[in-house]
C-alpha cells in the first residue's frame, strides 16, 4: 500500500464526497506505455540501490505535464512493492561501519591531497583499510551503507507484472489511501456475501452485519468513530478493499475525514472498473485452518464439518458461524471461534451470541487468555491455547 504522503484525492465541498485519483483508459492512454518502461527500468538494473532506480523512474516521468510529485512517488512505491530487495538482516553493515570507522580515526583528518600539515590521505588510506579487510574498497563501499533503506540493492524484479497491471494497482493504492482516513464503511452486498465477510475478518474489522431484503448490510465502526478520530483504523479499512474488490455485486460507502477535519463520502461498486489480484482465503486463521486440515484425518464418528455454511436470521440481524458440524443422524451444530480480536469486536460477538444462542445449536472454542472475558451463556464451549483439535469439540456435540 502507499503512504499517506503519496496519497492523492479530490474532495469535492459542495456535494461533500472524496474522488481518489485514477488513471482512466480514455484520459490517460499516455500512461501505459510509460508504465510497461518504468517495469523494464527495473527489470534492467537488477543490482542497482534503491535510490539510483527511483532517480531512473522520476527521469521518466518528470516530463509528462499531469504526472505530479505524488504520483511519481507512488508508482515507485508500487515498483518496490512488486519487486524484492537485498535487506542487511544480520546487521552486517553495521559492523563493517564500526571496523572501518575505528580504523580510519587514528588518521583523521582526511585530506584529498596531503601537505606538510596534514599528510593523511584519504585514497591511500583506503586502500590501507582494504588491505586490512582484504576486500577491495569499492565493494566495501558498495556495503557499507546497503542497511540504509535508500542503499538497499535490487534483487529481482516485477516478472508478471505488465503496464495494464501496474496502472491497476496504481488506481486501486490510492483509493485504500483515501480509506486511511475513513471512521466508519457500509456494504451492501448480494452474491458473495460470505466472501466478503471472510475477507472483514481477515482485516480484523469489528463490524455488524444487518439484512434488508435480498441485501446484506456490512456496518464497519472502529473505534475512531466510538472514541477518536484516529487513521489506524482506517489502514484496516485499507486492508479490506482488495478483498472486497475481488467480489461481485456490492456497492460502499465510507465516510472520510477530509479537508478543515470535515466529513466526505466515497463511494464505490463492483461496477467501477477497479481491479484486485487477491487470491480468495478460505480461513480466517491459522487456528481455523489447522483444526480444519485435522479435522480431516480425525475419525469424527459421522460429523462433517463445512465452512460458514448457515447463515441465521433475527428481524434484521445475521450471525454467521465459523463452522457448521453436520449429521446424517443429529441436528446441525454451529461452531464458532473466539481467539484474538479487539474488546470492541469481542463486545459485539458476545451480544450476537446472547441474540443467537436459542435459535441453533452453538458451541463455542475461546482461547484460554479470553475466558474470562467471555461471560457465561448458554453456550457449551471449550478452552484451547494454541491449537484447537477436532477431539475437543467432539467431545462437546454429547452436550448440545
Amino acid at each position: 500500500m502507499l503512504t499517506k504522503d503519496l496519497a492523492i484525492a479530490y474532495y469535492d465541498f459542495q456535494h461533500q464526497i472524496v474522488v481518489p485519483d485514477r488513471l482512466l483508459r480514455q484520459s490517460h492512454q499516455h500512461y501505459l506505455p510509460v508504465a510497461d518502461e518504468l517495469l523494464q527500468i527495473y527489470r534492467d538494473h537488477v543490482g542497482d540501490v534503491r535510490k539510483v532506480l527511483h532517480e531512473r523512474v522520476r527521469s521518466r516521468l518528470k516530463d509528462i505535464d499531469d504526472c505530479p510529485t505524488r504520483r511519481i512517488g507512488a508508482f515507485c512505491k508500487l515498483l518496490d512493492d512488486a519487486s524484492s530487495y537485498h535487506r542487511d538482516k544480520a546487521g552486517d553493515a553495521a559492523k563493517l561501519r564500526r571496523r572501518v570507522f575505528t580504523l580510519a580515526a587514528t588518521k583523521h583528518p582526511l585530506v584529498k591531497t596531503s601537505d606538510a600539515l596534514f599528510d593523511h590521505n584519504e585514497d591511500t588510506v583506503k586502500e590501507q583499510i582494504a588491505s586490512e579487510l582484504k576486500t577491495p574498497w569499492s565493494e566495501i563501499e558498495s556495503k557499507l551503507f546497503s542497511d540504509v533503506i535508500e542503499f538497499h540493492r535490487l534483487v529481482t524484479a516485477p516478472v508478471e507484472l505488465d503496464g495494464a497491471g501496474l496502472l491497476a494497482r496504481y488506481n486501486v493504492a490510492q483509493t485504500q489511501a483515501a480509506l486511511y482516513s475513513a471512521v466508519s464503511m457500509r456494504v451492501w452486498a448480494k452474491d458473495d456475501f460470505k466472501s466478503i465477510l471472510r475477507y472483514a475478518k481477515l482485516a480484523r474489522l469489528m463490524h455488524t452485519i444487518t439484512r434488508q431484503d435480498d441485501e446484506y448490510i456490512f456496518h464497519f465502526n472502529g473505534p475512531a468513530s466510538i472514541v477518536r478520530q484516529t487513521k489506524r483504523y482506517g489502514v484496516a479499512f485499507a486492508k479490506f478493499l482488495p478483498g472486497l474488490l475481488s467480489a461481485r455485486d456490492w456497492r460502499l460507502q465510507a465516510n472520510v475525514i477530509g479537508p478543515a477535519n470535515k466529513r466526505f463520502a466515497l463511494q464505490l461498486t463492483f461496477l467501477d472498473g477497479l481491479r484486485s489480484e487477491v487470491e480468495a482465503q478460505e480461513f480466517d486463521s491459522e487456528v481455523e485452518r489447522k483444526f480444519a486440515d485435522a479435522w480431516q484425518t480425525t475419525e469424527t464418528q459421522g460429523w462433517k464439518l463445512k465452512r460458514e455454511a448457515t447463515i441465521l436470521h433475527q428481524g434484521q440481524s445475521v450471525f454467521t458461524a465459523d463452522f457448521t458440524l453436520s449429521h446424517d443422524d443429529r441436528d446441525d451444530v454451529l461452531l464458532e471461534i473466539i481467539g484474538f480480536w479487539t474488546p470492541e469486536y469481542l463486545k459485539e460477538k458476545i451480544l450476537r451470541l446472547q441474540r443467537f444462542q436459542n435459535q441453533a445449536r452453538i458451541i463455542l472454542a475461546i482461547n484460554e487468555s479470553l475466558d474470562q472475558a467471555v461471560p457465561e451463556l448458554s453456550i457449551p464451549r471449550v478452552l484451547y491455547k494454541t491449537d484447537l483439535r477436532p477431539s475437543q469439540v467432539l467431545g462437546l456435540l454429547s452436550a448440545v
